[in-house]
């Protein structure tokens, strides 16, 4: 199945289905000498993991990966990592009632139009499951950015039409994120969030939201000005996550209904740099980063497996309904946020590795 790669100077491969044996990552591009160890990636992959509260699914998987290739004597060695993930908590039994049928939403039925047959087991490799290869990447993508001074930060801005209070995206503070597990630094707008939550899972229902993305310390000049801008990876990066409708960045979608004077950036000298005295444009002009904090949103739709009744059809086309057991998140949020942070950090390594190999 071809697709299953990403990046160009960091390049992140990954294989495997949310009820087989396991996972594997392979990451190529990591520069030599980088120390790394298990404790690198666990922080980002216990904030990923399901079962971590009770507004979350409630699988249990400990998600600690193996380290087989990449490294030695704790630092990278310049070949590919190789991750190695085993799934232990796999309920395929939950899915046998609908091998036959199609779930709403889901993509069992483009897999047999495109394959002609699927995995039904959770979704086989369409499972969101697959994002914990993306993570454990993005985990090392974040180090390496870290040491430049980069940095990138996820939380949750909406859920359902509760809309949380962020005046400045790029002064939100991890600490701040993880200080609720609806992952929203609004302190007020969080306890509605976690309660918008908990009625939906009570209902057999869920609910989608927003989630926003700042990336601070990115210098000028990332970025290419043509098919490779930044803004179309980062688009492509997030767009690629499963459940993901929808991007914008800066100023989005408000600038339909802006005049050029209003919603244009001035430009000043700032004590270091030349800079915008706003970022309506998010940080990127022309597909290049201007040194000014890059903000993006996504939003991210409703779960679709549902414990209630819904309608939907076989693979012969007869008309039934389906109940999809298992534990599934009510909402998917809490959980996107550190998704999105690896997606947003392996095109900013990349796009760094990029511009340090053309200008030096």
């Amino acid at each position: 199945m071809p697709g299953n790669s990403f990046g160009e100077m960091f390049r992140l491969t990954t294989a495997g289905v949310s009820h087989g044996p396991g996972y594997l990552a392979i990451i190529d591009g990591c520069p030599p000498g980088l120390p790394l160890c298990l404790d690198d990636l666990m922080p980002d992959l216990r904030r990923r993991r399901p079962g971590q509260s009770k507004i979350v699914s409630q699988r249990q998987e400990e998600d600690v990966p193996e380290i087989i290739s990449g490294v030695f004597e704790g630092k990278t060695d310049g070949t590919p990592i190789g991750l190695l993930f085993r799934n232990q908590d796999q309920r395929s039994q939950d899915y046998a009632d609908i091998k036959d049928k199609y779930r709403p939403g889901h993509a069992d039925f483009t897999f047999d139009a495109k394959y002609g047959f699927r995995d039904y087991r959770g979704g086989g490799r369409s499972s969101a499951r697959e994002t914990l290869c993306r993570v454990a990447a993005g985990a090392i993508a974040k180090k390496i950015l870290s040491a430049q001074g980069i940095r990138v930060i996820g939380y949750v801005k909406q859920i359902g039409p509760i809309i949380a209070d962020i005046a400045d995206p790029s002064a939100v503070t991890l600490e701040q994120v993880e200080a609720t597990p609806v992952r929203c630094q609004d302190p007020v707008k969080s306890q509605e969030m976690i309660a918008l939550i908990e009625e939906v899972r009570k209902d057999q229902d869920s609910i989608g939201g927003i989630c926003e993305l700042a990336a601070t310390g990115v210098p000028a000049g990332l970025g290419e000005p043509v098919f490779d801008k930044l803004k179309a990876d980062l688009a492509k990066a997030l767009l690629s996550l499963p459940a993901v409708m929808a991007f914008e960045y800066g100023a989005g979608f408000s600038v339909a209904t802006s005049r050029g004077s209003a919603n244009n950036d001035a430009f000043i000298k700032k004590p270091d740099r030349i800079g915008t005295e706003t970022n309506r444009h998010g940080g990127l002009l022309g597909g290049i980063s201007s040194g000014e904090p890059i903000v993006c949103r996504v939003a991210v739709k409703p779960t679709s497996s549902l414990p209630r009744p819904q309608r939907t059809v076989t693979r012969a086309g007869e008309a039934t309904e389906i109940a999809t057991k298992g534990r599934h998140d009510p909402c998917l949020l809490p959980r996107f946020v550190v998704m999105g942070e690896a997606m947003v950090a392996l095109v900013l390594v990349d796009h760094w590795l990029r511009r340090r190999g053309q200008c030096g």
